[in-house]
C-alpha cells in the first residue's frame, strides 16, 4: 500500500519549539525519513513556501528543505563551510509568522555541505535566494527567526 504524503500543522511563533537548536540526525537513521521528507514537500508547497525546517513542523531534527530549480533539494544536518564576505539586503517573510516581512541582510554567495535523502554527503555552492533560503532554514534549525535580524518589520 502507498501511503499518500499529507500537509502537516505548522508550529507558528511564539511556540518555543521555533527557539531550540535542533539535534543532528544519525546518516544511518536518514533512510527513515523518507515519508517526513514527502510530507514536508507537500506542506511547504500547499502554504506556497520556498524552504522548510523541521522545527516548523514540530520536529527537532536538524533537516530542511529547499527550493531549487530542479526541484526540492532535502539536506540533513546542513552546514556552512563558507560564506561570502559580500552581504545583501532582501526582503523575507516565514511560513511560521505568517503575514509579516522583514528586510534581512545575508551573505550573498555560500558553499554548504549536507547529506541528502539517499544518505550521501554533499555539497552545494548557492547564490541569490537559493543562498538567502539556506540561510533562513539552517537558522531556523539554531532557534532563530528572522524577525531577530531583520529591519523595517512590517505586515504585508
Amino acid at each position: 500500500m502507498v501511503i499518500m504524503p499529507k500537509v502537516l500543522p505548522l508550529v507558528f511563533n511564539p511556540d518555543p519549539r521555533l527557539r531550540e537548536v535542533s539535534k543532528e540526525i544519525s546518516p544511518k537513521d536518514i533512510s527513515g525519513y523518507a515519508s517526513l521528507i514527502a510530507d514536508m514537500e507537500k506542506t511547504m508547497e500547499a502554504d506556497k513556501g520556498i524552504g522548510l525546517a523541521a522545527p516548523q513542523i514540530g520536529q527537532n531534527i536538524r533537516l530542511i528543505l529547499v527550493s531549487h530549480k530542479d526541484g526540492v533539494v532535502a539536506m540533513f544536518n546542513p552546514k556552512l563551510l563558507k560564506k561570502s564576505l559580500r552581504k545583501e539586503w532582501g526582503n523575507e517573510g516565514c511560513l511560521s509568522i505568517p503575514g509579516i516581512f522583514g528586510d534581512v541582510r545575508r551573505h550573498k554567495n555560500l558553499a554548504c555541505a549536507f547529506i541528502d535523502k539517499d544518505g550521501i554527503a554533499r555539497m552545494i555552492e548557492a547564490e541569490g535566494l537559493m543562498a538567502r533560503i539556506i540561510q533562513h532554514e539552517i537558522d531556523h534549525l539554531d532557534g532563530i527567526l528572522f524577525i531577530d535580524k531583520a529591519k523595517n518589520i512590517h505586515e504585508g
